[in-house]
C-alpha cells in the first residue's frame, strides 16, 4: 500500500488544539544524507499564535526567526533552544495566523540504526526520541529545515493507518513555559496514553516495556 503524505490543506485549520490531537499517530519522516528515518508522533503541544503568551508570536511579535510562523500552514518552524537543541514545530492555519505545533516525542518506526548512531546510543530506549530536543537529533532535523514544506523530501508527515481513539489521548499543561503566566496551565499538551516514548516520565504509565 502506497504511503499517503498529508497534504498542505491538512494543516490549514484554525483550531490548532484539535490539530495537535489529530497529528498523534501520524508518521514524521526525514531523508537526510540519503538516510531515511521515521517515527510515529506520540506527543504534541499546541501554540495558539498572537493570543497565546507561550507562543513566539504572542501579541503579533515578528522577528527574522519567527517570520515563518506567519506562512500558510504545512511548513516547518525549527529553532535552536538555549543554543543546544533544535526544536521542530509545524506551522498551521492560514497565512498570517501564526499557530504552531511542537512535536515533543516520537516512537521510532524506521531507520532505527541511523537514529542510534546520531544519538550515540547502543540500543532502542525512550531516551532515543522521547523529547523535542532528542527527536530532532535522531531524525537529523536542524534549523536549516526551517521553512521547508512538510509534503516532500527531506521532511514530511504521512498517514500511518493507526487510528488513535479519543480515549487514548490525554491532555495536560505544556512543559517549560513558566514565563507564560496564566497560559502555562492551559491543557494544550497531548499524548498517547501509556506510550513508552512520551517525554514526561509521569505521563508514560506503568506498562512500558522499557521499565
Amino acid at each position: 500500500m502506497k504511503k499517503q503524505i498529508l497534504p498542505r490543506e491538512f494543516y490549514w485549520h484554525d483550531d490548532v488544539v484539535a490539530l495537535s490531537q489529530a497529528l498523534l499517530g501520524k508518521i514524521l519522516v526525514t531523508k537526510i544524507d540519503n538516510q531515511l528515518t521515521a517515527g510515529m508522533i506520540v506527543e504534541t503541544e499546541a501554540y495558539r499564535g498572537a493570543e497565546d503568551k507561550a507562543s513566539h508570536a504572542y501579541n503579533h511579535r515578528r522577528t527574522a526567526r519567527t517570520e515563518i510562523m506567519y506562512a500558510a500552514g504545512g511548513v516547518a518552524y525549527v529553532y535552536l533552544c538555549y543554543g543546544l537543541h533544535h526544536l521542530f514545530n509545524i506551522v498551521t492555519a492560514n497565512k498570517n495566523t501564526p499557530h504552531a505545533i511542537l512535536v515533543r516525542a516520537i516512537e521510532p518506526v524506521e531507520g532505527i540504526p541511523v537514529m542510534l548512531k546520531r544519538r550515540n546510543m547502543q540500543k532502542l530506549h525512550p531516551k532515543l526520541t522521547a523529547g523535542p530536543g532528542v527527536l530532532t537529533q535522531a531524525l537529523g532535523i536542524t534549523k536549516q529545515l526551517s521553512g521547508a514544506s512538510l509534503t516532500k523530501s527531506p521532511i514530511w508527515i504521512e498517514e500511518s493507518g493507526v487510528k488513535i481513539s479519543p480515549k487514548e489521548i490525554l491532555a495536560g499543561p505544556r512543559i517549560g513555559i513558566d514565563y507564560a503566566q496564566e497560559h502555562r496551565l492551559l491543557p494544550w499538551r497531548f499524548w498517547i496514553k501509556n506510550n513508552p516514548f512520551i517525554s514526561d516520565l509521569k505521563s508514560r504509565g506503568q506498562n512500558s516495556r522499557f521499565q
